[in-house]
């Protein structure tokens, strides 16, 4: 049994991420250490050879070179169905980089330039603020682009619209959307979703998640308008909920969510303009098969730092190791083998496998991993859960969504 499934690597410290200071707008400017940028272990990884499934290369716009520096991060400038000929980013400085980082020979001032000049791109990839994601993959979906973006799919109450046109969207065009959910591919999620579609586990009873990620107190990670600033956190839910949704490809299907006032001055409610007053929101939900899933974010923990998940199921349950009566023999729990130099990359080796499943969904005209309805599936609840959270832990249902 491969070590990955006994153990993770998440409490590296005991203060992660309490170092962390927001830095300013430019690329030349250093990038402070990011929780998840340095785990790169994929874990369980096939043993078999590569195998191309076209010859054809997929032409690739890539949109934001921000704090995280997503736009270089997952790897689309090494993989050999891929030629990035586009790049853009607001400032001039983080474009430049950008293009100079992916081989890019073309550079626009904004995403919306990029969609209106470039003839020549065929997908994009939006690693831009968090408010700008699903307005720009409708945009580009218009423009009839296939799309992928960074998390999360929609952002907050006033997106929630935006949720039923993207969906809408992407059912009109047919073209391909894939939200880069970092946890479905950790060794274990994906462990634990194969081995659900082979009935091992039977309908999950019970699963948990939790994504904490904690920070400075006076000062946050940098972001473009400050929409980290104060930030709701479960309206930031994907690296939890992932536990349970890209698992099953299930849903949540209603939630009561309670939050702790924090004691940092920057997530008061009269030093946000969200007026959140929650560092850490603990929400239940229901689930579509009838169990239930507890899943955390929290960003002011001291001493916490991860994404991890377990599940128990009627059959049998994953929670760091196999038990009960899952026969591993029977199921490939391996990650497929990635593409000759291209790295599997951060956030527990999964970067490079989301940008390879994109771009394999393009080609072998398939879903991919986290499609349009595990997007939303797995980002609304957490918006709906806030809501909850703001009225002291009321039952709340949750919108739906399936292709």
């Amino acid at each position: 049994m491969n070590s990955s499934f006994t153990r993770r690597n998440f409490f590296k410290g005991a203060m992660i991420g309490a170092g962390i200071a927001a830095i300013g707008s430019h690329a030349a400017e250093k990038v402070p250490v990011i929780q998840g940028f340095d785990e790169t272990d994929a874990g369980n990884v096939s043993k078999d050879a590569w195998k191309p499934v076209s010859d054809r290369k997929i032409k690739v716009g890539i949109a934001g070179f921000g704090v995280c520096q997503f736009g270089a991060q997952f790897g689309f400038q090494n993989h050999p169905n891929v030629e990035v000929v586009a790049a853009t980013d607001l400032f001039p400085d983080r474009c430049a980089e950008l293009a100079k980082r992916v081989g890019a020979k073309k550079t626009y001032a904004s995403c919306e330039e990029m969609f209106e000049k470039d003839k020549e791109i065929e997908a994009v990839f939006i690693a831009t603020d968090a408010p700008s994601h699903a307005r720009l993959c409708i945009a580009g979906l218009k423009r009839g682009l296939h799309m992928a973006t960074a998390v999360p799919a929609v952002f907050g109450d006033d997106q929630l619209e935006l949720a039923d046109e993207l969906l809408a969207t992407v059912k009109k065009t047919g073209l391909t959307y894939a939200m880069f959910e970092t946890s479905s591919y950790h060794a274990d999620n994906y462990a634990m979703h194969q081995i659900y579609k082979a009935g091992g586990f039977g309908k999950l009873i019970y699963s948990e998640g939790e994504y904490y990620h904690y920070g400075n107190p006076t000062k946050g990670l940098g972001s473009y308008k400050n929409w980290r600033h104060g930030l709701p956190p479960q309206w930031y839910p994907t690296h939890s909920n992932a536990y349970y949704t890209c698992v099953t490809l299930g849903s949540f299907i209603s939630v009561s969510c309670m939050g702790m006032p924090s004691i940092q001055e920057r997530r008061m409610p009269k030093n946000n303009a969200y007026k959140n007053p929650y560092g850490s929101e603990i929400a239940l939900f229901r689930t579509n098969e009838g169990g239930m899933s507890r899943m955390n974010v929290c960003w002011d923990m001291p001493g916490t730092g991860g994404e991890q998940g377990r599940i128990y199921g009627q059959k049998a349950s994953f929670v760091g190791r196999y038990s009960g009566k899952v026969d591993v023999t029977k199921v490939n729990v391996a990650k497929p083998p990635l593409p000759p130099g291209m790295p599997a990359g951060a956030h527990g080796g999964s970067e490079g496998y989301l940008a390879d499943d994109f771009i394999n969904a393009i080609l072998l005209k398939r879903k991919p991993r986290v499609d349009v309805a595990c997007a939303l599936n797995t980002t609304v609840p957490g918006i709906i859960a806030h809501q909850s959270a703001m009225k002291d832990g009321e039952t709340l249902k949750i919108p739906q969504y399936q292709v």
